[in-house]
Protein backbone atom coordinates (compact mmCIF):
# COMPACT_ATOMS: atom_id res chain seq x y z
CA UNK A 1 0.00 0.00 0.00
CA UNK A 2 0.96 3.63 -0.50
CA UNK A 3 0.04 5.99 2.32
CA UNK A 4 0.39 9.69 3.13
CA UNK A 5 3.50 10.06 5.30
CA UNK A 6 2.03 12.91 7.34
CA UNK A 7 -1.40 11.53 8.16
CA UNK A 8 -1.15 7.82 7.37
CA UNK A 9 -4.12 8.14 4.99
CA UNK A 10 -4.44 5.47 2.31
CA UNK A 11 -3.47 6.60 -1.20
CA UNK A 12 -3.55 3.37 -3.18
CA UNK A 13 -2.78 -0.35 -3.30
CA UNK A 14 -0.38 -2.12 -5.65
CA UNK A 15 -2.09 -5.36 -6.68
CA UNK A 16 -0.18 -8.28 -8.15
CA UNK A 17 1.99 -10.15 -5.64
CA UNK A 18 0.93 -13.68 -4.64
CA UNK A 19 2.95 -13.87 -1.43
CA UNK A 20 4.08 -11.80 1.53
CA UNK A 21 5.82 -8.54 0.57
CA UNK A 22 9.09 -8.42 2.49
CA UNK A 23 10.19 -4.96 1.45
CA UNK A 24 9.03 -1.88 -0.44
CA UNK A 25 11.12 1.09 -1.60
CA UNK A 26 10.33 4.40 -3.31
CA UNK A 27 12.66 5.98 -5.84
CA UNK A 28 14.19 9.32 -4.91
CA UNK A 29 11.62 11.22 -6.99
CA UNK A 30 8.77 8.94 -5.74
CA UNK A 31 7.82 8.11 -9.34
CA UNK A 32 8.58 4.40 -8.92
CA UNK A 33 8.08 1.87 -6.17
CA UNK A 34 9.88 -1.47 -5.93
CA UNK A 35 8.75 -4.49 -3.92
CA UNK A 36 10.30 -7.84 -3.04
CA UNK A 37 8.06 -10.77 -2.25
CA UNK A 38 7.79 -14.36 -1.06
CA UNK A 39 6.26 -15.20 -4.45
CA UNK A 40 9.85 -15.24 -5.81
CA UNK A 41 9.46 -11.94 -7.66
CA UNK A 42 10.45 -8.31 -7.44
CA UNK A 43 8.21 -5.72 -9.07
CA UNK A 44 8.55 -2.11 -10.16
CA UNK A 45 5.40 0.02 -10.00
CA UNK A 46 4.22 3.38 -11.30
CA UNK A 47 3.21 5.22 -8.10
CA UNK A 48 0.74 7.50 -9.92
CA UNK A 49 -1.27 4.83 -11.73
CA UNK A 50 -0.59 1.70 -9.68
CA UNK A 51 0.49 -0.16 -12.82
CA UNK A 52 3.23 -2.78 -12.50
CA UNK A 53 5.89 -1.85 -15.04
CA UNK A 54 8.23 -4.82 -14.59
CA UNK A 55 8.17 -8.21 -12.88
CA UNK A 56 11.53 -9.86 -12.22
CA UNK A 57 11.38 -13.55 -11.42
CA UNK A 58 13.84 -15.14 -8.99
CA UNK A 59 14.43 -18.70 -7.80
CA UNK A 60 13.59 -17.98 -4.15
CA UNK A 61 12.10 -15.36 -1.82
CA UNK A 62 13.16 -11.75 -2.51
CA UNK A 63 13.92 -10.04 0.81
CA UNK A 64 15.51 -6.76 -0.30
CA UNK A 65 15.24 -4.20 -3.11
CA UNK A 66 16.98 -0.86 -3.63
CA UNK A 67 17.04 2.01 -6.12
CA UNK A 68 20.02 4.34 -6.55
CA UNK A 69 19.57 7.69 -4.85
CA UNK A 70 18.23 10.58 -6.89
CA UNK A 71 15.53 10.95 -9.55
CA UNK A 72 14.90 8.77 -12.60
CA UNK A 73 16.68 5.60 -11.44
CA UNK A 74 17.77 3.24 -14.22
CA UNK A 75 18.87 0.35 -12.00
CA UNK A 76 17.28 -1.83 -9.33
CA UNK A 77 19.18 -4.09 -6.93
CA UNK A 78 17.58 -7.24 -5.47
CA UNK A 79 18.62 -9.91 -3.00
CA UNK A 80 17.14 -12.60 -0.80
CA UNK A 81 17.17 -16.30 0.00
CA UNK A 82 19.17 -17.09 -3.16
CA UNK A 83 22.14 -15.26 -1.58
CA UNK A 84 22.60 -13.48 -4.92
CA UNK A 85 22.98 -9.72 -5.38
CA UNK A 86 21.48 -8.76 -8.73
CA UNK A 87 21.41 -5.45 -10.60
CA UNK A 88 18.56 -5.05 -13.09
CA UNK A 89 18.77 -2.50 -15.90
CA UNK A 90 15.42 -0.71 -16.08
CA UNK A 91 16.29 1.49 -19.07
CA UNK A 92 17.66 -1.33 -21.19
CA UNK A 93 14.27 -2.98 -21.11
CA UNK A 94 13.28 -6.57 -21.67
CA UNK A 95 15.38 -9.44 -22.82
CA UNK A 96 13.80 -11.97 -25.19
CA UNK A 97 11.41 -14.06 -23.14
CA UNK A 98 8.69 -16.60 -23.72
CA UNK A 99 6.61 -14.86 -21.09
CA UNK A 100 4.12 -12.12 -21.83
CA UNK A 101 5.46 -8.57 -21.71
CA UNK A 102 2.16 -7.08 -20.58
CA UNK A 103 2.42 -5.16 -17.29
CA UNK A 104 0.20 -5.74 -14.31
CA UNK A 105 -2.91 -3.56 -14.29
CA UNK A 106 -4.92 -2.29 -11.30
CA UNK A 107 -7.49 -5.05 -11.90
CA UNK A 108 -4.86 -7.59 -10.83
CA UNK A 109 -4.12 -9.15 -14.22
CA UNK A 110 -0.50 -10.22 -14.25
CA UNK A 111 2.12 -10.06 -16.98
CA UNK A 112 5.88 -10.37 -16.84
CA UNK A 113 8.95 -8.69 -18.22
CA UNK A 114 12.45 -10.10 -18.08
CA UNK A 115 14.92 -7.27 -17.55
CA UNK A 116 18.60 -7.51 -18.32
CA UNK A 117 20.68 -8.01 -15.17
CA UNK A 118 24.07 -9.01 -13.86
CA UNK A 119 25.18 -10.49 -10.56
CA UNK A 120 27.69 -8.94 -8.16
CA UNK A 121 30.13 -11.23 -6.36
CA UNK A 122 28.73 -14.70 -7.12
CA UNK A 123 29.14 -16.97 -4.09
CA UNK A 124 30.27 -14.21 -1.71
CA UNK A 125 27.20 -14.04 0.53
CA UNK A 126 27.00 -16.86 3.05
CA UNK A 127 23.41 -16.23 4.08
CA UNK A 128 20.14 -14.63 3.04
CA UNK A 129 20.55 -11.02 1.91
CA UNK A 130 18.24 -9.11 4.27
CA UNK A 131 19.00 -5.50 3.30
CA UNK A 132 20.45 -3.58 0.36
CA UNK A 133 21.37 0.09 0.62
CA UNK A 134 22.61 2.26 -2.24
CA UNK A 135 25.20 4.73 -1.01
CA UNK A 136 25.37 8.47 -1.64
CA UNK A 137 28.15 7.57 -4.06
CA UNK A 138 26.39 5.88 -6.99
CA UNK A 139 29.17 3.30 -7.31
CA UNK A 140 28.85 2.19 -3.67
CA UNK A 141 26.33 -0.37 -2.46
CA UNK A 142 25.92 -2.01 0.96
CA UNK A 143 24.42 -5.39 1.79
CA UNK A 144 23.53 -6.98 5.12
CA UNK A 145 23.20 -10.76 5.19
CA UNK A 146 22.34 -13.56 7.61
CA UNK A 147 26.00 -14.57 7.73
CA UNK A 148 26.30 -11.52 10.07
CA UNK A 149 28.34 -9.59 7.53
CA UNK A 150 27.94 -6.02 6.32
CA UNK A 151 29.60 -5.64 2.92
CA UNK A 152 30.40 -2.54 0.89
CA UNK A 153 30.46 -3.12 -2.88
CA UNK A 154 31.99 -1.26 -5.80
CA UNK A 155 29.52 -1.87 -8.61
CA UNK A 156 32.18 -1.05 -11.20
CA UNK A 157 34.32 -4.02 -10.17
CA UNK A 158 31.36 -6.08 -8.91
CA UNK A 159 33.31 -6.98 -5.78
CA UNK A 160 33.32 -6.00 -2.09
CA UNK A 161 35.75 -3.29 -0.97
CA UNK A 162 35.12 -3.63 2.79
CA UNK A 163 33.29 -5.90 5.22
CA UNK A 164 32.45 -5.91 8.93
CA UNK A 165 31.22 -8.75 11.14
CA UNK A 166 28.43 -7.77 13.56
CA UNK A 167 27.30 -9.35 16.82
CA UNK A 168 23.90 -11.01 16.81
CA UNK A 169 21.18 -11.52 14.24
CA UNK A 170 20.82 -8.70 11.74
CA UNK A 171 17.78 -6.46 11.75
CA UNK A 172 17.49 -3.37 9.58
CA UNK A 173 20.23 -1.59 7.65
CA UNK A 174 19.44 1.96 6.50
CA UNK A 175 21.26 5.01 5.17
CA UNK A 176 20.44 8.25 7.00
CA UNK A 177 21.35 11.58 5.38
CA UNK A 178 21.42 15.27 6.31
CA UNK A 179 21.42 18.31 4.04
CA UNK A 180 22.93 20.56 6.70
CA UNK A 181 26.66 21.22 6.43
CA UNK A 182 26.87 21.88 10.19
CA UNK A 183 26.43 18.21 11.06
CA UNK A 184 29.62 16.17 11.64
CA UNK A 185 28.40 13.47 9.29
CA UNK A 186 26.29 14.08 6.20
CA UNK A 187 25.56 10.38 5.70
CA UNK A 188 25.37 7.60 8.31
CA UNK A 189 24.62 3.92 7.84
CA UNK A 190 22.69 2.53 10.81
CA UNK A 191 22.58 -1.23 11.42
CA UNK A 192 20.58 -3.17 14.02
CA UNK A 193 22.14 -6.46 15.12
CA UNK A 194 21.38 -8.40 18.28
CA UNK A 195 21.31 -5.88 21.11
CA UNK A 196 23.66 -3.44 19.40
CA UNK A 197 23.09 -0.36 17.24
CA UNK A 198 25.95 0.23 14.77
CA UNK A 199 26.67 3.56 13.07
CA UNK A 200 29.04 3.72 10.08
CA UNK A 201 30.25 6.68 8.05
CA UNK A 202 28.04 6.59 4.96
CA UNK A 203 30.84 7.92 2.75
CA UNK A 204 33.71 5.75 4.03
CA UNK A 205 33.24 1.99 3.48
CA UNK A 206 33.63 -0.01 6.69
CA UNK A 207 34.44 2.99 8.91
CA UNK A 208 32.62 2.59 12.24
CA UNK A 209 31.61 5.82 13.98
CA UNK A 210 30.36 4.10 17.12
CA UNK A 211 28.26 1.23 18.38
CA UNK A 212 25.76 1.39 21.21
CA UNK A 213 24.90 -1.69 23.24
CA UNK A 214 21.39 -1.82 24.70
CA UNK A 215 19.73 -4.18 27.21
CA UNK A 216 17.17 -5.23 24.61
CA UNK A 217 17.07 -7.17 21.34
CA UNK A 218 16.80 -4.72 18.43
CA UNK A 219 14.80 -5.54 15.32
CA UNK A 220 14.95 -2.11 13.65
CA UNK A 221 16.92 1.12 13.89
CA UNK A 222 16.61 4.66 12.51
CA UNK A 223 18.94 7.61 13.08
CA UNK A 224 18.07 11.33 13.00
CA UNK A 225 21.42 12.94 12.25
CA UNK A 226 20.37 16.55 12.89
CA UNK A 227 18.53 15.82 16.16
CA UNK A 228 21.34 13.42 17.18
CA UNK A 229 18.93 10.78 18.39
CA UNK A 230 18.08 7.29 17.23
CA UNK A 231 15.03 5.06 17.54
CA UNK A 232 14.99 1.29 17.98
CA UNK A 233 12.14 -1.17 17.58
CA UNK A 234 12.04 -4.15 19.91
CA UNK A 235 12.36 -7.71 18.67
CA UNK A 236 10.86 -9.33 21.76
CA UNK A 237 9.29 -6.69 24.04
CA UNK A 238 7.40 -4.95 21.15
CA UNK A 239 8.30 -1.46 22.43
CA UNK A 240 9.83 1.55 20.68
CA UNK A 241 12.66 3.45 22.36
CA UNK A 242 14.36 6.78 21.62
CA UNK A 243 18.01 7.23 22.58
CA UNK A 244 20.38 10.19 22.62
CA UNK A 245 23.21 9.56 20.17
CA UNK A 246 25.86 11.34 22.24
CA UNK A 247 25.05 10.19 25.79
CA UNK A 248 23.54 6.85 24.66
CA UNK A 249 20.77 7.22 27.25
CA UNK A 250 17.14 6.21 26.75
CA UNK A 251 14.99 9.33 26.28
CA UNK A 252 11.50 8.03 25.52
CA UNK A 253 9.65 4.73 25.69
CA UNK A 254 6.59 4.14 23.50
CA UNK A 255 4.20 1.25 23.98
CA UNK A 256 1.38 0.27 21.66
CA UNK A 257 2.59 -2.41 19.29
CA UNK A 258 1.71 -6.03 20.02
CA UNK A 259 4.40 -7.73 17.96
CA UNK A 260 8.04 -7.28 16.98
CA UNK A 261 8.76 -3.86 15.42
CA UNK A 262 10.48 -4.87 12.19
CA UNK A 263 10.76 -1.46 10.57
CA UNK A 264 11.55 2.08 11.78
CA UNK A 265 12.09 5.17 9.62
CA UNK A 266 12.26 8.93 10.08
CA UNK A 267 10.48 11.31 7.73
CA UNK A 268 12.83 13.38 5.51
CA UNK A 269 12.47 16.41 7.83
CA UNK A 270 12.99 14.28 10.95
CA UNK A 271 9.88 15.59 12.71
CA UNK A 272 8.05 12.25 12.80
CA UNK A 273 8.98 8.62 12.42
CA UNK A 274 7.04 5.51 11.49
CA UNK A 275 7.20 2.02 12.95
CA UNK A 276 5.88 -1.15 11.34
CA UNK A 277 5.07 -4.22 13.40
CA UNK A 278 4.19 -7.88 13.05
CA UNK A 279 0.87 -6.95 14.71
CA UNK A 280 -0.25 -5.64 11.29
CA UNK A 281 -0.09 -1.94 12.19
CA UNK A 282 2.01 1.08 11.24
CA UNK A 283 2.28 3.84 13.83
CA UNK A 284 3.42 7.44 13.41
CA UNK A 285 5.24 9.13 16.31
CA UNK A 286 6.05 12.84 16.70
CA UNK A 287 9.71 13.59 17.27
CA UNK A 288 9.75 17.38 17.72
CA UNK A 289 8.68 19.86 20.41
CA UNK A 290 6.46 22.06 18.25
CA UNK A 291 2.99 21.12 16.92
CA UNK A 292 3.23 19.14 13.71
CA UNK A 293 0.77 17.50 11.35
CA UNK A 294 -1.93 15.65 13.29
CA UNK A 295 -0.26 16.63 16.56
CA UNK A 296 -1.60 20.16 17.17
Amino acid sequence: MLRDGLTGDWIGTFIGHKGAVWQGRLSGDTVFAATGSADFTAKIWDTFTGVCLHTMRHEHIVRAVAFPQGPKPHLLATGGFEKKLRLFDIERGSEPSSMSSSPTRPDGSIGNTSLAYYELGPGVHGGTIKSIVWGADFNLMITAADDKMIRWWDIRTRSPVASVVVEGDLGTCELNTSSKSSTPYRSVLSVAAGKTAYFFDGLAPGQLIKKVKTPHDIASLAFNIEARKFVVGGASDTWVREYGFDDEKEMQLHKGHHGPVWSTNFSPNGKIYATGSEDGTIKLWKCCEEPYGLWK
